[in-house]
């Protein structure tokens, strides 16, 4: 982050089911982090999965970011707000101008359809209609970068993620691109994220360093912060099947937001007495040794 640039972070909840206690967590820390530094924070939705989105997951985000008691600066007011003027859709020119310059990089993106007679993938040509299209990193590739949480950081992305995929069969860029795309075109420099996401923190990092227009995503603007994920009394990730049915969200939690309020709590080290309230949470919050001085 640039000396004197003002924090502008955001959410970024995707609509495919009910939100879980491990969402409503990252929320609250996005917004005290955010809210600390004097920024800027932004609703984002990501809804390139069509397949997936329903109304009652989408409608499902406002409600919980009201029973939250957390707000924002910018974004969708509600439901209809974010599909008339907010929605992913509307920035498929960006994205596809992105994905045509990264398939003129030489050995960067290759394309595969799986075939009929063995079902396995076969490389094609990129124009091939179905094709879903990759980017290969090489062997060893190793992304170093500060992490406000976790310290400095090394990730092995040639053996975590020795390929991913950069646009889906059909023809929609993936996560990785959007992502990258949404941000920058937000002014994104602070990115609050769980810790299984630094791997793709990483391979954001290195995707964009390849293009003059994704450059500015790097870690020297952008401040990353991963923080640990919610775990059980054995110590084990909880997964969302643990956390709440599916079919419920972390608005059916029987503790109510006091559950939230408690596992950020936790997360930072605080007192539990101080996770009462989001003010009071607040409060407790300025006392957090995290390595700040960069917000």
């Amino acid at each position: 982050m640039q000396p004197n640039e003002s924090v502008v972070s955001r959410l970024a909840p995707t609509p495919s089911g009910y939100l879980h206690l491990g969402n409503a967590v990252n929320f609250v820390l996005t917004w005290l982090l955010t809210r600390q530094a004097g920024g800027t924070l932004h609703l984002r939705i990501d809804d390139l999965d069509r397949a997936r989105l329903r109304p009652a997951y989408l409608d499902n985000i406002f409600r919980v970011i009201d029973w939250l008691g957390i707000d924002y600066n910018h974004g969708p007011s509600g439901p209809d707000d974010f599909l008339r003027h907010h929605s992913q859709l509307l920035h498929l020119p960006d994205y596809n101008r992105v994905l045509r310059r990264l398939a003129l990089v030489p050995g960067l993106v290759q394309a595969s359809q799986r075939t009929r007679t063995s079902g396995t993938e076969a490389a094609v040509a990129l124009e091939t209609p179905g094709a879903a299209w990759r980017a290969h990193v090489p062997a060893g590739t190793e992304i170093n970068f500060p992490d406000g949480w976790q310290g400095q950081t090394s990730v092995p992305l040639g053996a975590l993620m020795p390929d991913f995929v950069v646009r889906k069969k059909d023809g929609v860029a993936a996560y990785q691109v959007a992502s990258v795309v949404d941000d920058l075109r937000l002014g994104t420099n602070l990115i609050v994220r769980g810790l299984d996401l630094q791997a793709s923190t990483a391979a954001q990092l290195w995707l964009a360093s390849h293009l003059s227009e994704t450059a500015a995503f790097n870690s020297a603007r952008i401040q990353f912060f991963h923080h640990p994920l919610l775990t059980d009394a054995a110590g084990q990730k909880l997964s969302k099947s643990q956390q709440l049915p599916v079919d419920a969200g972390i608005l059916a939690q029987a503790q109510g937001k006091q559950a939230v309020f408690q596992a950020v709590a936790s997360l930072l080290k605080l007192p539990a007495d101080t996770a009462e309230t989001l003010t009071s949470l607040q409060q407790a919050f300025t006392s957090v040794k995290l390595p700040l001085s960069a917000l």
